[in-house]
């Protein structure tokens, strides 16, 4: 079953799971979004996205043991059902489009061009969302977001910044609350996953094979984020991920 992937999958599979790793332990998550485009450049979007799932549980639970107490319980109650909510809408248009990866690509490149746009002018745009508090209509519309964009590319995160960083939360709380949200997003998706037939045994022994490297990852983000300022860590991830959303909407 190994001998289905070539070799530069295994590259960019290994590359992507321990950024997956470093992003989450030690530059916010952020750096992660590089992942689910990273792989899709060898294997199907598809695939790229269900091979990370179990990736991206394993790695949140990790993360989870450090906040498991500290979070916002109306938060998360507001946040999880219109989440669901957008899975299930992502999970149709997933359905529809599966099976026409060079539509997977485009979509998934275009993505990653918008969030890259977003974390240029995160700045200006969180502050009007600071401004502006969101009110519970808007926290239902950005978790539905992040629900969708969730299922499709496991990019959420932004969505979800933008209606808690304003809750004005202490930072502990902050983090243990979209650790959480997303490890309950992200366990939700295997459902869907599971539906579409895109879990099966062959990509779960090389989710297997990956999984070691996710603790590698968080013990490298550890020791690079005392090393290396965000600043330009993330020019680089930024970089690789503008050439690599042309790649993948240029095909």
């Amino acid at each position: 079953m190994f001998l289905n992937y070539p070799p530069i999958f295994w590259v960019t599979a290994v590359i992507a799971v321990l950024l997956l790793g470093i992003a989450k332990a030690g530059f916010g998550g952020g750096p992660g979004f590089l992942v689910t485009p990273l792989v899709a450049l060898t294997i199907s979007v598809s695939e790229a996205a269900a091979l990370l799932l179990p990736l991206f549980i394993f790695t949140d639970l990790l993360t989870l043991r450090q906040y498991k107490l500290n979070y916002d319980r109306p938060s998360i109650s507001l946040m999880l059902p219109s989440a669901i909510i957008g899975i299930v809408i992502g999970a149709l248009l997933f359905s529809t489009l599966s099976h026409n990866d060079r539509a997977m690509q485009i979509g998934i490149g275009l993505l990653s061009l918008i969030f890259l746009a977003y974390q240029i002018y995160k700045v200006q745009i969180l502050g009007v969302f600071e401004a502006h508090r969101p009110p519970r209509t808007a926290g239902v519309l950005l978790s539905a977001a992040a629900g969708f964009t969730s299922m499709l590319a496991h990019a959420g995160g932004p969505l979800a910044t933008m209606y808690l960083l304003p809750q004005q939360l202490s930072r502990q709380i902050f983090v243990g609350t979209m650790v959480l949200f997303f490890t309950i997003v992200n366990l939700i998706k295997l459902i869907p996953y599971s539906f579409l037939g895109l879990l099966t045994i062959g990509n779960m022994a090389v989710v297997l094979v990956l999984a070691p490297l996710c603790f590698v990852g968080v013990k490298l983000g550890v020791y690079l984020n005392g090393r290396f300022t965000d600043k330009w860590f993330n020019r680089v991830i930024y970089i690789v991920l503008f050439l690599t959303s042309i790649k993948l909407i240029r095909g």
